[in-house]
């Protein structure tokens, strides 16, 4: 049998059951991580001690699962979910089981698991393998095979087939012909997986090393049609001009490109630019419109896009931070910047983009780029709308009302009411202050202030 790296702590770990005279296998991702030549950071281990068993052997256990038979052991500032041989029912809900049956070895154990490269499990401490469905054959051929019948895995389990997909987008694997097939016929079960379940497999697939092979998968099994059917309504889209690809296509590129950014390695703001990459066009299909020349075109298009994927956000149950800042990019991202904007129109488009969503928002133009003619941008292509940007921030110009040197108490003392009309004279007075920047002044401010209560409100 192969032996591989295995940590000290689970080396540990696996001396206290082997003291108790219990067997214990570390399982599951873990073990394809580490004959990817990866140093896996999440440990599974299965075992033939019971749930009580294993709470007696460590001080620190969390009863995690443990109807199912899983506990979290606490060890070294590490959680290691544990669980005991088992197999496993039928699932009636296309879900999860509806019992579980305690097993006697790790091989009827690795029979009730999804993929064989998720099926081979590290004999601890010693760290022999053990494989009954040739997982490490797979892993090396790069492929993703059922253990098993493939139909039955998928109908067992609605998920497995998306998660297959993921495994696709993040390995760089192809799905074995079986496996593949069985995806189209096991969408009902599919169908009836929590939409939270479903919305943590898209997000894995969106922020994968290639989210359009998960994608592709999808429409090729019907999975798109049956979770996005917005999306997949725009495949056969047309785009003229610049555009190579149809608007589906497109939305599979930009999200590769904003997947690559590394300019955004927290998850949640990865998340939210690859969800505007995949939906920033999303609304095109409704608008398009053919226009006297044979040319179509897209009015407004980012309004109905924005529209659309707040539907869809929604129906995901995505956070409302997540909602705000990907339909934010969406109406914003169509912007077009020339030389001859004045330093006004500069400040008039941080005010409405938000200067805190200004990196975003680059990036996502940069994706929508790359989507266009599938190649990368050149490096300079934001660079004079940036440099400007940042020129103005750098000068701490009045960009909102907030930042303007008179506020509702001094034009309280000029005689004018809080209300609709103050409102109406502090606008007047920012849309001056953005025209000319000098004029942020108190004393200033004021005179015009005045002037305009002098002709009435």
């Amino acid at each position: 049998m192969r032996r591989l790296f295995i940590h000290p702590i689970l080396k540990e770990v696996a001396e206290v059951f082997a003291s108790r005279g219990k067997q214990v296998y570390l399982v599951g991702g873990a073990v394809r991580d580490l004959l990817l030549g990866k140093n896996p950071n999440d440990w599974d281990l299965a075992s033939d001690a019971r749930p009580e068993e294993v709470i007696a052997m460590f001080r620190k256990v969390i009863p995690t699962g443990i109807k199912h038979g899983t506990v979290t052991i606490r060890y070294r500032g590490r959680s290691i979910e544990t669980t005991t041989f088992r197999t496993e029912s039928v699932y009636t809900d296309g879900r999860r089981p509806d019992s579980v049956r305690y097993a006697a070895t790790i091989e009827e154990d690795l029979s009730r698991r999804d993929f064989t490269m998720n099926a081979a499990a590290i004999r601890l401490p010693g760290g022999s393998m053990t494989d009954p469905f040739g997982g490490q054959a797979d892993i090396q051929k790069k492929l993703i095979r059922c253990v098993g019948r493939a139909e039955e895995r998928f109908n067992e389990d609605g998920l497995r087939p998306l998660r297959a997909l993921r495994f696709a987008s993040q390995l760089g694997f192809t799905l074995e012909d079986e496996t593949f097939a069985a995806i189209a016929p096991a969408l009902p079960a599919t169908a009836q997986v929590s939409i939270e379940r479903i919305r943590e497999e898209l997000d894995k697939i969106l922020v994968s090393a290639l989210p359009s092979r998960g994608l592709r998968l999808m429409e090729q099994t019907g999975l798109l049609e049956t979770l996005l059917p917005e999306l997949r309504r725009c495949r056969g889209v047309g785009q003229k001009g610049f555009h190579r690809f149809d608007v589906l296509d497109h939305a599979f590129l930009s999200c590769d490109f904003a997947a690559r950014d590394s300019s955004f390695p927290e998850t949640d703001s990865r998340l939210v630019l690859c969800l505007a990459a995949l939906l920033h066009d999303i609304g095109k299909p409704e608008v398009r419109v053919l226009d006297s020349s044979g040319v179509y075109t897209f009015y407004r298009h980012e309004e109905h896009s924005a529209a659309l994927a707040l539907g869809i956000l929604k129906r995901f149950k995505y956070s409302n931070d997540i909602i705000e800042r990907t339909i934010h990019l969406i109406r914003q991202h169509m912007f077009h910047y020339e030389e001859d904007w004045t330093d006004a129109a500069v400040r008039r488009f941080i005010i409405r983009a938000g200067k805190e969503n200004l990196p975003a928002l680059y990036a996502l133009r940069r994706a929508d780029a790359y989507g266009t003619t599938g190649k990368v941008p050149p490096p300079e292509m934001l660079v004079p709308l940036a440099d400007r940007v940042n020129a103005i921030l750098e000068r701490n110009e009045a960009l909102s009302l907030r930042d303007l040197a008179v506020k509702g108490g001094d034009l309280m003392a000029l005689g004018v009411k809080p209300g609709r009309d103050m409102g109406r004279i502090l606008n007047e007075l920012f849309e001056a202050v953005l025209a000319d920047p000098e004029l942020n002044k108190k004393e200033k401010l004021l005179e015009i202030a005045g002037n305009i209560v002098g002709k009435g409100t």
